[in-house]
């Protein structure tokens, strides 16, 4: 991907993404509530700096992606878009967006994305692209872009890879807003809590996720993106093979140790590599 058009930034450079380590736990925050934390160029650069960053932290388990501000993240910056108007430079921006959201699915550590506002357009596929989501009643999701005479493309892919094509469609055609009560219904995020339990709510699922054998979690959620994308046959293929190698790693066997045993298992917390064919299934 080219980026010649898109002006550089260092991370964090301007304070509009906040990023903090805290035991196993990484919290990424957009810090830009004044311009509903836009995915502007600055942000797209700020975030994939970030998740290059974290992707090498060995002590970081799970990650959650947040936002200051009474809006999660409303897209594109539209006037920005408008100001920069040349082919080439809607190209790359939208290039960069996209390895943003795929640098979140190839990350080792499982994201939650949490949410206390409205996601909307690109800011809906952020949120439909991490890989648990919880929000608050008070939060909103739309993929409005038609409203504007944009259809939400892009955001597309992640959301009919959440919903299904019906729902996906209809978010997408019409633009309307849904609640996120609703956005549990339709499977664009797992749970709907009360905006004062959202910050318990999150943190007991990422302790829960950080308590389990990081080499699985790791080695599960790349197969999970890899054989969604793949016919049936190649699926079963791909993850037979997948399991088999896993069943043989050292968590695996204390696992299996522990429950016959009736204990508690302990895991080994050493990081290791994933070598597979990236060619074949």
């Amino acid at each position: 991907m080219t980026t010649k058009n898109l002006k550089t930034l260092s991370k964090n450079e301007d304070g509009i993404l906040l990023k903090k380590v805290k035991g196993p736990l990484a919290t990424i925050t957009l810090n830009e509530p004044n311009k509903m934390n836009v995915l502007s160029v600055e942000m797209l650069n700020s975030i994939q700096e970030s998740l290059d960053d974290l992707s090498k932290d060995k002590s970081v388990r799970v990650i959650i992606l947040e936002a200051n501000g009474k809006a999660f993240c409303t897209g594109h910056d539209l006037k920005d878009m408008r100001s920069n108007y040349t082919y080439e430079y809607q190209n790359d921006l939208f290039a960069q967006c996209s390895k943003v959201m795929l640098s979140i699915h190839r990350l080792p550590q499982p994201v939650i994305a949490k949410v206390n506002g409205m996601a909307t357009a690109a800011g809906c596929q952020l949120v439909a692209t991490c890989d648990l989501a919880i929000a608050s009643t008070l939060s909103s999701f739309a993929v409005s872009g038609i409203n504007n005479g944009l259809f939400c493309t892009t955001p597309g892919v992640a959301l009919s890879r959440n919903l299904s094509r019906k729902h996906s469609m209809e978010m997408l055609l019409t633009g309307d807003f849904i609640s996120a009560e609703r956005a549990v219904e339709v499977g664009l995020i797992n749970k709907a809590v009360n905006a004062s339990e959202l910050n318990e709510s999150v943190e007991e699922l990422a302790i829960k996720l950080s308590e389990k054998s990081f080499h699985g979690l790791k080695i599960g959620k790349q197969a999970f993106y890899r054989h969604i994308e793949m016919g049936i046959s190649d699926a079963y293929k791909y993850a037979s093979n997948e399991m088999a190698k896993n069943v043989m790693d050292k968590d695996a066997a204390e696992g299996f140790d522990a429950f016959i045993n009736k204990r508690q298992p302990v895991w080994d917390q050493k990081p290791r590599k994933i070598s597979f064919d990236k060619d074949k299934p």
